[in-house]
């Protein structure tokens, strides 16, 4: 039964979650930077909340020679900055498991199956399992071959309805052709229903907010089209540079790592028509068929709709940084894009001629992540008279991290003269309302998986989809030869990505 969290206040309608099921969870990668960064604090969170059933246990797997106890000490590393007192914290710990192995062994599977198997009677889990893959995509497919041998692939003994639960994370392929043959390596040993594609940017509850504030307010449907709305920017702006992922994102770039993903699912959200209801595959289905209506990107004529660029060195909060080439596992002669900004068209009643500028980039101003839906102006101003013919436009943003929140811009009149207006802002801040953050993202995950909701999870075709829009750019970009442009680390945009929108008499918001 969902359970039914206290109503703090008068602003609340509903407040409902669904606790996770019973649930032995098995993590490949274990003692990666993903396991213990996110997900051992994302399930003690959910732990601490009561989300975690009482029958829930977890197994670590990797490489390493690891006991119980030795892992148990890794995961308490990874939640030790959590407000919990150590009652909590050794309950938890008693949950957790090791076991030690390579990947392409058959016994490393025979063990894990018969780990299983013991806690299963332990915590009377009832054979329900969820197998997370937190390990470069190359081992997905041998991984799931591997536990379908050891029969691990099957339900359990309670025949679990969609269990047992593959787990993968991005990139769902680097092209159209690879994104399908790693589909059909998976697809051999589970079913559609069984595989959850994570895309962590979809768990953010201002990324789930779009839906909330699109489809359960009636007073923005009837503006949320071509007749009433400019363009919209979706800016997602990182201070850092590539950091420890040197030798992973030389071979991706911004398109592959941000882009393919992350952008364009953001962008379905914010286009897509109303589905018939909050179910996974209605809410999936329109967001498949937004992505199909996009007009596909004409690469003889590709520079006025793509702009691609690699940051150089420069200052980033008053210090020197290096440029991207000169980064630790980068190839001096790289021509992989750090920064990426698209302008695309949705081909559909609602956003035809509609441009939805789409920009991603690393080593920029600020850390921002944002979506900027900009209304057109006035089709006549009676304030011309006293010199105000052109009125500002409205624009309203979902301010998706690091002040998560919506901000509406509007004009006023101020205090003073006859003629005096102004731009104001009405403003909503998660920490201001809530009193608190909005939780990790992984938190919102894990506990759909336990509970078999694939809602925020990505379905293939609409990989495929994507894949289909971006791949003619990849193989353009390397027939073509033509590198990057550079821009200084530190700044907010350059001259090709702001000619891509001053061209249409538009210009980027500023993210600083």
């Amino acid at each position: 039964m969902p359970k039914v969290e206290p109503l703090p206040s008068k602003m609340e309608i509903l407040c409902a979650e669904t606790p996770g099921e019973p649930c032995g969870m098995v993590v490949f990668g274990a003692s990666g930077d993903l396991t213990r960064r996110k997900l051992l604090g994302s399930l003690f969170s959910l732990y601490r909340r009561g989300l975690l059933s009482d029958k829930f246990y977890l197994i670590g797997c990797g490489r390493k020679e690891l006991s119980d106890e030795d892992y148990r000490k890794v995961a308490a590393e990874s939640i030790k900055s959590s407000q919990a007192d150590d009652g909590q914290v050794d309950s938890f710990l008693s949950k957790i498991h090791f076991v030690s192995g390579n990947y392409d062994d058959i016994g490393f599977y025979e063990k894990i199956r018969d780990r299983l198997n013991e806690l299963d009677d332990k915590f009377e889990s009832c054979g329900c399992h969820m197998f997370y893959l937190s390990v470069p995509p190359s081992l997905y497919g041998q991984i799931a071959s591997l536990l379908s041998e050891v029969e691990l692939n099957k339900p359990g003994r309670c025949n679990c309805p969609g269990q047992p639960r593959l787990v993968i994370e991005k990139p769902f392929g680097r092209d159209l052709a690879s994104a399908v043959e790693l589909d059909e390596q998976i697809r051999r040993h589970f079913r559609e229903e069984q595989i959850y594609r994570i895309d962590h940017y979809l768990g953010k509850e201002t990324v789930q907010n779009i839906l909330m504030f699109r489809f359960a307010n009636a007073i923005f449907e009837p503006l949320w089209n071509r007749n009433y709305i400019d363009h919209v920017q979706i800016t997602i702006a990182e201070s850092l540079g590539v950091e420890h992922r040197g030798g992973y994102y030389d071979r991706s770039g911004a398109l592959r790592d941000m882009f393919q993903n992350h952008m364009l699912g953001m962008l379905s959200l914010v286009a897509m028509e109303a589905p018939t209801s909050f179910q996974a595959d209605d809410v999936r289905n329109e967001k498949v068929k937004l992505l199909r209506a996009i007009r596909q990107i004409p690469v003889d004529q590709m520079d006025k709709y793509i702009v691609r660029g690699q940051y150089g060195p420069g200052d980033v909060d008053g210090q020197p940084v290096c440029g991207y080439t000169k980064e630790e596992g980068i190839d001096p002669d790289s021509s992989t894009e750090t920064y990426l900004a698209a302008k695309l068209f949705v081909d559909n009643w609602r956003w035809k001629d509609v441009p939805f500028y789409l920009r991603t980039g690393k080593r920029l101003a600020e850390r921002v992540t944002e979506i900027a839906i900009t209304f057109r102006s006035v089709p006549h101003s009676m304030f011309a008279s006293v010199g105000l013919d052109q009125m500002p436009r409205n624009i309203l943003v979902l301010k998706i991290q690091p002040n998560e929140g919506i901000q509406l811009g509007f004009q006023a009149k101020r205090p003073g003269s006859k003629a005096c207006m102004s731009t104001l802002q009405l403003s909503f801040f998660y920490n201001e309302v809530f009193g608190t953050s909005p939780p990790e993202s992984y938190e919102r995950l894990l506990l759909d998986c336990m509970v078999g909701d694939q809602t925020l999870f990505t379905r293939q075709d609409d990989i495929e989809v994507a894949w289909k829009l971006l791949t003619p750019v990849l193989e353009q970009w390397q027939s073509s030869g033509q590198k990057p442009f550079e821009y200084p680390s530190g700044a907010e945009s350059f001259l090709h990505a702001d000619m891509l929108i001053e061209e249409d008499g538009r210009k980027w918001r500023n993210i600083s």
